[in-house]
């Protein structure tokens, strides 16, 4: 018996991985994220229970990984996304070390590359920024000491950061002195869904076109200049005069 945490993507089922497809449709107990996971994902299945963990607190949900243990019963734990990224899946594998329940991680694609996606955008750019942070906007709990945004933001590299739309002005406040009121930025509602939205600005109007919009909760906020128009150099991988061991040059 294995529990398998399963990335699930951003939301379209046609985003998960072949490898988390197949768990799903052969293992008889699925733990799902309801609210963040379209039950389409998980068609088609043949499980015999199906539990939607949005309703249930952590020490349930390992109760539910104990029952399916003892009756040698595979687990497909569902999250969205790529479970390594803000899944909560850290405190759920402590607790199946203690008991000694087998686990495995399945990856999947990330909201941050969904959104890349649907803007058309490469997020790492020659000359504009070969970095990418994702974090979150600190405001229920604190974050660890050197990662506050106004911290990341004097890197200035491209920016996605989770859990913060709510909270977008004081967000575009603290980044502008580093990265400059024109700096483009947005906003892409539940990325990959039906009902995706988004929106593209500056962080100086970003949240007054944000609020048109009235995105108030599972929407992603990008920032940096690889969203902008601005030149950037070709890559040193495909220029002519770049040799490599797949391309080695003319003596």
């Amino acid at each position: 018996m294995t529990v398998y945490f399963i990335g699930a993507g951003p939301g379209d089922p046609d985003l998960i991985t072949v490898k988390g497809q197949r768990l799903i449709q052969r293992c008889p107990v699925i733990i799902y994220a309801g609210s963040l996971v379209p039950e389409a994902v998980l068609q088609p299945n043949q499980a015999e229970r199906v539990v939607n963990s949005a309703q249930l607190h952590l020490e349930a949900i390992i109760e539910e990984m104990v029952i399916a243990h003892k009756a040698g019963l595979d687990v497909a734990r569902v999250h969205s996304g790529d479970p390594s990224l803000y899944g909560a899946i850290g405190e759920q594998i402590r607790h199946l070390r203690v008991l000694g329940i087998p686990f495995e991680i399945v990856p999947g694609v990330t909201a941050v590359a969904a959104c890349a996606a649907l803007l058309e955008s490469e997020l790492t750019l020659p000359g504009v920024s070969q970095t990418v942070i994702l974090t979150r906007y600190g405001h229920n709990s604190p974050m660890p000491e050197g990662e506050a945004l106004a911290d990341l933001a004097r890197h200035r590299a491209t920016l996605a950061i989770h859990l913060g739309v709510g909270h977008l002005g004081a967000i575009a406040a603290l980044l502008q002195p580093h990265y400059g009121a024109d700096c483009p930025a947005a906003v892409v509602h539940r990325a990959s869904w039906p009902d995706q939205d988004w929106v593209s600005g500056t962080l100086e109007n970003i949240e007054a076109k944000v609020a048109l919009k009235g995105f108030r909760r599972t929407a992603l906020i990008l920032v940096g200049w690889v969203l902008g128009d601005e030149p950037f150099e070709d890559s040193a991988l495909y220029r002519a005069s770049h040799a490599h061991l797949y391309r080695p040059g003319n003596d």
